[in-house]
């Protein structure tokens, strides 16, 4: 599984330049996101390390946030992993937002056309964020997973958010990503990666080839807000075994800018 976590504030940097900035609710949700990379349950000392706390203050947080149902012991008793509370909080994310709810019956429209998976991810500086995945017949385990988010620097939906952004902008998000190799395919020089947001920018969509996954092509265009700023992007993802990238480009650009737009303008 792949998952990427963008900026985390450093909680006393932020309690430092901000007056009206709660020190105890930065702290208790830096025990939470300390989650975020986790692969396996967490003892008190890796979240205090990943919180970058005392362990005094994380055992404190920890048993108040298990108290209130955000963290619990694992089934086997290894560690800790969060609560069943964060699963409410997902879904009034997704039930509240209303890109996401106006979104939900055109991504239902253009996976019934195209057949294949139909994702709406949220632009968040590094990375974009699934919000809805509606899936084809086929799929994975992964596929499955709202909340999972991806790179902007190596994806098409990042390279179609960024393209709805001024180049030092661009620039900016490039040289804070992490730029791993993720593939023999993945593009991670600086200037390769801007001639993709230009050719976004002029065509209107993106797609990118074995980018994140060897075996995958997507293509992907950006939902903007009234003043153009990226919200988002919409994605078309498909297997290179059923589809050449020319063709997968010509079958699925037209209906993927007709949703795009009807999303924008709803």
């Amino acid at each position: 599984m792949i998952n990427y976590v963008s900026r985390t504030a450093h909680v006393e940097d932020e309690a430092e330049n901000d007056a009206l900035f709660v020190r105890s609710v930065g702290r208790a949700m830096a025990v939470l996101s300390s989650f975020h990379a986790a692969e396996h349950p967490l003892s008190l000392s890796e979240i205090a390390r990943a919180a970058d706390l005392d362990r005094s203050t994380t055992q404190r947080l920890v048993h108040t946030l298990r108290k209130m149902g955000y963290i619990r012991r694992d089934r086997h008793d290894r560690g800790f992993i969060p609560g069943i509370r964060i699963y409410d909080h997902a879904l009034d994310a997704m039930r509240l937002d209303s890109l996401n709810q106006r979104a939900v019956p055109y991504l239902l429209e253009l996976r019934g056309a195209v057949n294949e998976r139909v994702d709406l991810s949220l632009f968040d500086d590094l990375r974009l964020v699934y919000v809805s995945r509606v899936q084809p017949e086929r799929k994975r385990l992964h596929d499955l997973l709202v909340g999972l988010s991806v790179p902007a620097y190596c994806t098409s939906a990042g390279w179609a958010a960024m393209s709805k952004l001024p180049d030092e902008t661009v620039r900016d998000i490039i040289r804070r990503s992490d730029r791993i190799q993720h593939t023999p395919r993945t593009i991670v020089d600086e200037n390769a990666l801007m001639d993709k947001v230009h050719q976004c920018r002029k065509q209107g969509y993106a797609v990118a080839l074995e980018q994140l996954l060897m075996g995958e092509v997507a293509i992907a265009a950006a939902v903007s807000g009234p003043s153009g700023i990226p919200l988002g992007s919409v994605t078309i993802t498909a297997l290179v075994s059923d589809w050449s990238p020319e063709a997968f480009e010509q079958a699925m650009a037209p209906a993927l800018m007709q949703t795009v737009r009807a999303i924008s303008h709803a």
